[in-house]
């Protein structure tokens, strides 16, 4: 939106003059809880960003799975046969390429909800944006927030047992 890039411009021209002011200043390092707060501000959309590719993954991933199984015959619960071991891997490679182009479209819904979940935007300086204590924190806070939801992503792998026993009494 406009006034959203006006607001954009304005914020940059600001952080410019800061950071030409400060040029000649010693900045301290950011505060724990300023690192605290750039923890939680990268980890919040990797948790969705986690999630979804997950959950996606998995539920492509089973569904490809099974229609090329029904298609060659091949029974699901046969996990130890060389048709099963031949099929699984494309089919998890197609649902890892579903959920990253899923991924792709959904990228800007996560970001804004989590924008609007009210975490706001760390008040650091240039200098203290650079400094590698905020790039550690933010890192970990973008490790840690994809592994939650990676995990919690697995939630589809609750409800592929019933349809697998359903499958093979068929």
């Amino acid at each position: 939106h406009s006034t959203e890039r006006s607001c954009l411009l304005r914020e940059l021209h600001r952080f410019e003059s800061i950071a030409i002011a400060q040029e000649k200043l010693e900045v301290a390092p950011p505060s724990p809880g300023q690192l605290r707060h750039v923890f939680f501000h990268n980890a919040l959309p990797f948790v969705g960003f986690g999630f979804l590719d997950n959950a996606i993954m998995i539920a492509a991933g089973t569904q490809i799975e099974l229609s090329i199984g029904v298609v060659l015959g091949i029974s699901t619960m046969a996990g130890n046969t060389f048709f099963s071991s031949l099929f699984l891997p494309p089919a998890a490679a197609l649902g890892n390429l579903v959920s990253d182009l899923a991924g792709l479209g959904l990228a800007g819904y996560v970001e804004a909800l989590a924008s609007r979940l009210g975490l706001s935007i760390p008040d650091l300086t240039p200098k203290q944006a650079d400094m590698w204590q905020t790039r550690l924190s933010a890192h970990f806070g973008k490790a840690i927030g994809v592994t939650i939801g990676c995990i919690l992503g697995m939630f589809p792998l609750l409800f592929f047992g019933e349809e697998e026993e359903k499958l093979e009494e068929k």
